[in-house]
């Protein structure tokens, strides 16, 4: 099983996006995310991908509800949390992101199946934003702990 996880970072009535270059997702939008890594923390990979993505330091602010889904492959958990620019500095590596932009939220919802990554997924997301289903983040233990 693998870990997704990434933030969803709402200004107004706009959220951050970015654009795929990798050739199975390729000029896709998306919202910052990626595999968690050996080790790290969901909540630590969830602000690395962003920043790797975007080159924007943020502040976690909630979580979205969780998602798992199958492919022919594997098995995944998508844990996307809600988080806050504390600073935008947008810088990407081109060999991962073609572009990152603010997009309105019903640009978003008007977009076809091949623009968006995870369609189904990502639209339920906006659902979800719309809809305030936006836990706390205490629901996330962030002690470490020896095996």
């Amino acid at each position: 099983m693998k870990v997704i996880t990434g933030c969803v970072i709402r200004k107004g009535n706009k959220i951050l996006m970015v654009k795929e270059a990798k050739k199975h997702c390729y000029g896709q939008w998306n919202y910052p995310a990626g595999m968690l890594e050996e080790g790290e923390k969901i909540t630590e990979g969830a602000l690395r991908e962003t920043l790797e993505e975007t080159g924007c330091q943020v502040k976690l602010t909630g979580v979205l509800p969780i998602i798992s889904f199958s492919s022919k492959e594997e098995n995944y958990i998508i844990i996307r949390f809600t988080a806050e620019i504390i600073k935008e500095d947008i810088s990407f590596d081109e060999q991962e992101i073609l572009e990152v932009k603010w997009i309105d939220i019903e640009q978003i919802k008007n977009m076809k199946k091949e623009e968006l990554r995870g369609y189904d997924v990502n639209i339920k997301l906006i659902h979800d934003l719309e809809n305030n289903h936006i836990y706390p983040l205490e629901i996330f233990d962030t002690n470490h702990y020896n095996s």
